[in-house]
């Protein structure tokens, strides 16, 4: 079984989540973004990661805008769910941006990154990294995979809505990532969960916002 929750900002605790004690041994949460946990590289954070690769069930997360892509960028690129990852410890890993997996027989599309509306308050290299926004390789990697499956997916997690969303939500500062809107007006899914709002919410008839909630995928 898929689960899928928000943004964790690198709280451990959320682990003791009551909803996620159930999580068996071969389930899988995934994370939108803004995972947290690769942030200082210190001992205690590399101690975390472990404990997190040596779950039960199997933690995935696309990126947010809080991540430090310094050090992220630094992991391995493999091979997985039939699409690229960044392995970070044990069943621990990185779903990539404009891939297409086959997560417990989902298709799943990932596409994390976005951009910090406060990016003037914190310090580049410190505690904001240019990469959190998609480039124009990874929008066109991302549109190549929806194409080449015609737009007939299973399920989308992002970091970020589309556009129209964010407008719907009440964002002072929506902007465009270039595939989610394409992929909003085109693609065939069932359900699209994202983070980056900090709220809880669902948007008929397929858009789930999600912060400290938890979902089951189908």
């Amino acid at each position: 079984m898929i689960y899928v929750t928000g943004d964790m900002h690198g709280d451990f605790s959320r682990f003791s989540d009551k909803r996620l004690k159930k999580l068996k041994k071969g389930d899988t949460l995934i994370v939108c973004g803004d995972f947290g946990f690769i942030w200082d590289g210190g001992r205690r954070e590399k101690s975390i990661l472990k404990k997190i690769g040596k779950m039960k069930y199997r933690v995935l997360f696309v990126d947010g805008c809080h991540e430090n892509y310094d050090i992220l960028s630094g992991y391995e690129v493999s091979e997985e769910f039939g699409g690229r990852v960044r392995k970070i410890s044990g069943g621990l890993c990185q779903l990539l941006r404009g891939e297409l997996y086959e997560i417990e027989g989902k298709r799943v599309f990932a596409f994390g990154g976005g951009q910090s509306v406060d990016r003037d308050l914190r310090s580049e290299g410190k505690s904001w990294w240019e990469e959190e926004a998609p480039t124009e390789a990874e929008i066109r990697r991302g549109t190549n995979a929806l194409e080449a499956c015609g737009y007939e997916l299973g399920y989308v997690v992002t970091h970020e809505p589309p556009y129209s969303i964010q407008e719907f939500l009440g964002s002072e500062h929506p902007h465009n990532l270039g595939v989610t809107e394409l992929l909003k007006q085109k693609g065939k899914f069932k359900k699209w969960f994202f983070g980056s709002c900090h709220i809880n919410k669902t948007i008929p008839p397929k858009f789930y916002a999600l912060f400290d909630a938890v979902e089951k995928m189908e």
